[in-house]
C-alpha cells in the first residue's frame, strides 16, 4: 500500500538511533555459546535481530527481553540443542550465514531459511569455504541443509571483502581441530574479533590476518550496543542538504571499520563535528553533528567501500544535492544485498529526474539539478525506504513509497525521530 511521504522544511534537534544491527545479533549469538549471563544493554529490537533471538531460543537457550536491554543464558560453545522446526531468520542475510558457520560445528543437524529475499540471496560465498574445513551445508541458496559434523582448521584467503563470510569462518573456527587463518583482502566490519577477545576466546589479528583456535569457553559479558552509524548516516544526510537545519546524533559507533560515512562527508566538505568521543564495551563511540552545508561531489572508491557499503544509498542522496560529479565505484558487493542495490538506486533515483548512470560496480551521480517528486519503490529494503524518504525531501511535488514498514528491519521508530526532526 503506498504511503505518503511527508514533508519538512527543517531538520533541527538531538536524537539517539537504535543499536548497531551488526552488534546485536552478534551480542546474542556468542552470548549463546558463552557459559554463563550476557546482559545486552542497547539491543536493536528489529525485526532481524529478533529472528536472531528466536533461532537460538530454538536451539535451547533462555534470552530475556526487557525493552532494549536483553538477557541471554548461555550453555557454552557445546550447548546448543538440535532444533524441532526449521530455523527461521527472516531477512536476516547476517543471522543466516552466521549460523551456518555456528551449525556446521554441532553434533546434529538443522535447517535453515529465510524470507523470500533471504532466498535469493548467495550462499555459496558461505558454505564454499565452509567446506573446505568439512562442513556439510546442502543448498547454494536457502533453504540450507546442515549436517553437523568434525571440522578441521584452514588457512583461506577471502575471495570477497565480506564480513559475514569472514565471521561464519572465525565462529566454525570455535569447532575446528588445528588452526584456522583468515586472510582478508581488504579490513571489513571487526565486531566479532573483538567480542571473541573480550571473552577470551583463542583468537589474535594481525593486519589483515585473523587467526582463531578452539579449546576455550567463551566468558559471558555485560554488552553496551551503540548507535547504529548507518541509522545515523540518514540524519547526517539530512542535516547536511536541508536548509536551516542541524542535527545531533548521540552514542554513534564509530568503529574505524564502519567510519567510512565520516571520511565522505569530509571529503564532501560537510559541516560536521565529531564530539564527546569514548568507549562503550570495547566499541569507540561520538555523538555526530551535522548542519546545513554546501557539498561537493567526490569519487568513492577502493578500501573504503568496505567502510560504507551499507550506507551507499544514503550517501547517494546526499550526492544528488551536492555541486558536481559523484563517482561510486568497486562496490559490486550491493548487488547481492537486500536488493540489488545499484540496479535499485539507479532505477528510483532516475524516476525523479536523477542525472544518474549505472555502471558495473556502481554509479555515476551528476549533482546539482532540481528534481520531482515520484512513486518510489523499495524493493523490501529498509536501506532504500529511508533513502527515498530524505531524497523527496527537497523534490518539487509529493513522492509516496510503497512499502515504508520495511524500515522495521533495522529503525523501527525512524518516521517518528523523521517528524520530530521537522517539529
Amino acid at each position: 500500500m503506498k504511503t505518503d511521504i511527508k514533508k519538512i522544511y527543517h531538520a533541527r534537534g538531538e536524537l539517539p538511533v537504535p543499536g548497531d544491527k551488526s552488534i546485536s545479533p552478534r551480542a546474542v549469538m556468542l552470548g549463546s555459546l558463552a557459559g554463563g549471563t550476557t546482559e545486552i544493554k542497547g539491543f536493536l529490537k528489529g525485526a532481524d535481530c529478533l529472528s536472531t533471538i528466536d533461532c537460538f531460543r530454538s536451539m535451547g537457550i533462555d534470552i530475556d527481553v526487557n525493552g532494549d536491554n536483553v538477557t541471554v543464558h548461555g550453555k557454552g560453545l557445546y550447548g546448543l540443542s538440535e532444533p524441532k522446526k526449521t530455523l527461521y531468520t527472516g531477512n536476516s542475510g547476517t543471522t543466516t550465514r552466521l549460523l551456518c558457520g555456528i551449525l556446521a560445528g554441532q553434533n546434529f543437524n538443522s535447517d535453515i531459511t529465510g524470507d523470500a529475499s533471504i532466498c535469493k540471496r548467495p550462499m555459496k560465498r558461505v558454505t564454499e569455504p565452509l567446506s573446505l574445513m568439512g562442513a556439510k551445508i546442502t543448498g547454494d541458496y536457502c533453504p540450507l541443509h546442515i549436517c553437523g559434523t568434525k571440522l578441521h582448521g584452514v588457512d583461506y584467503k577471502m575471495k570477497v571483502a565480506s564480513a559475514q563470510v569472514k565471521t561464519a569462518l572465525i565462529l566454525a573456527g570455535l569447532y575446528a581441530d588445528g588452526k584456522t587463518v583468515i586472510h582478508e583482502i581488504e579490513k571489513s566490519r571487526d565486531h566479532t574479533e573483538l567480542m571473541l577477545g573480550a571473552m577470551g576466546a583463542d583468537i589474535s589479528v594481525d593486519g589483515l590476518d585473523i587467526s582463531v583456535r578452539a579449546g576455550r569457553e567463551l566468558l559471558p559479558q555485560k554488552i553496551e550496543v551503540p548507535g547504529d552509524i548507518s541509522s545515523a548516516a540518514c540524519w547526517m544526510v539530512l542535516g547536511a542538504i536541508m536548509p536551516n537545519s542541524e542535527i545531533t546524533i548521540k552514542n554513534v559507533g564509530i568503529n574505524p571499520t564502519r567510519t567510512g560515512i565520516i571520511d565522505v562527508f569530509k571529503f564532501m566538505h560537510a559541516n560536521m563535528r565529531i564530539e564527546n568521543v569514548r568507549s562503550a564495551a570495547g566499541e569507540p563511540v561520538a555523538d555526530i553533528t551535522v548542519s546545513s552545508s554546501s557539498l561537493n561531489g567526490v569519487e568513492i572508491g577502493g578500501d573504503i567501500i568496505p567502510r560504507l557499503i551499507d550506507e551507499i544509498p544514503i550517501i547517494a542522496a546526499a550526492a544528488v544535492f551536492a555541486q558536481g560529479e559523484t563517482i561510486i565505484k568497486d562496490a559490486r558487493e550491493l548487488k547481492v544485498k537486500e536488493t540489488n542495490r545499484i540496479r535499485a538506486v539507479v532505477d528510483e533515483f532516475s524516476k525523479c529526474g536523477v542525472d544518474i548512470t549505472e555502471t558495473d560496480d556502481g554509479m555515476i551521480i551528476r549533482g546539482g539539478k532540481p528534481i520531482n517528486g515520484a512513486d518510489f519503490k523499495t524493493y523490501g529494503d529498509h536501506r532504500m525506504a529511508m533513502s527515498l524518504t530524505i531524497l523527496s525531501q527537497l523534490a518539487d511535488g509529493s513522492s509516496t513509497l510503497d512499502d515504508s514498514a520495511c524500515v522495521d528491519v533495522s529503525y523501527p521508530t525512524f518516521f517518528e525521530h523523521f517528524y520530530k526532526l521537522g517539529e
